[in-house]
């Protein structure tokens, strides 16, 4: 085997070698890095797939009508600038008065929208939540619940437009509200147990794309 012929083998056998770790995904590039802002005490999975028990005490508000401030909720968020469409399927075991778990897109502490389910009267509302400075609450009253909903979050210069579904396929609108446009926030899965009972929740094929 002369000398050029062995290089050229080596260059096809690397090749190979790099499409089918392509393949495989070990060369697949990942997402934006996922981070914890109040980390609950058992959780396991990612993006794709992320199950975690909501421990109680846990909330999200700012002063309107109950006085209170709440920030401790569980979120896991990538960091996003620009314009941008976040969707998710949630499945949770709501059992308390309040428990919630959905979408949010966040700034700091008095900025933020966080939509999804809120479990009041026995049922799973759709509901949103926009706080800036100070909280307000939007809800679609429901008289049975369902076993998991759809969510997409699309920010856009300076709005965020919220739109839910229960099969994944049809989707109605819920809010359009307004949002600080030109800064980078946070955009995860959020959920939270204002009273003294955890539940567990699951989220699936949480993504986000740019949109121009």
């Amino acid at each position: 085997m002369n000398l050029s012929y062995y290089n050229l083998h080596k260059k096809i056998k690397l090749t190979v070698m790099i499409c089918l770790l392509a393949i495989t995904g070990t060369f697949a590039q990942e997402g934006p890095a996922m981070k914890w802002f109040n980390e609950p005490s058992k959780s396991e999975g990612n993006a794709a797939k992320l199950t975690f028990t909501v421990d109680p005490g846990t909330d999200y508000w700012q002063v309107t009508h109950y006085g209170f401030k709440r920030d401790n909720g569980p979120f896991y968020y990538q960091e996003m600038a620009g314009n941008f469409e976040a969707s998710v399927k949630v499945t949770g075991s709501y059992r308390e008065l309040f428990h919630q778990a959905g979408l949010m897109v966040r700034i700091d502490e008095k900025n933020w929208i966080k939509t999804g389910i809120e479990f009041v009267d026995g049922v799973q509302n759709i509901s949103a939540v926009v706080t800036r400075d100070v909280s307000d609450w939007s809800v679609v009253p429901r008289h049975n619940s369902t076993k998991s909903v759809w969510l997409k979050l699309l920010r856009k210069g300076n709005y965020v437009e919220i739109k839910y579904s229960f099969d994944g396929e049809k989707y109605d609108m819920l809010r359009l509200a307004y949002f600080p446009p030109d800064q980078k926030v946070q955009i995860g899965v959020v959920a939270a147990a204002p009273g003294k009972q955890s539940f567990p929740v699951t989220f699936e094929n949480f993504k986000v794309e740019a949109v121009k």
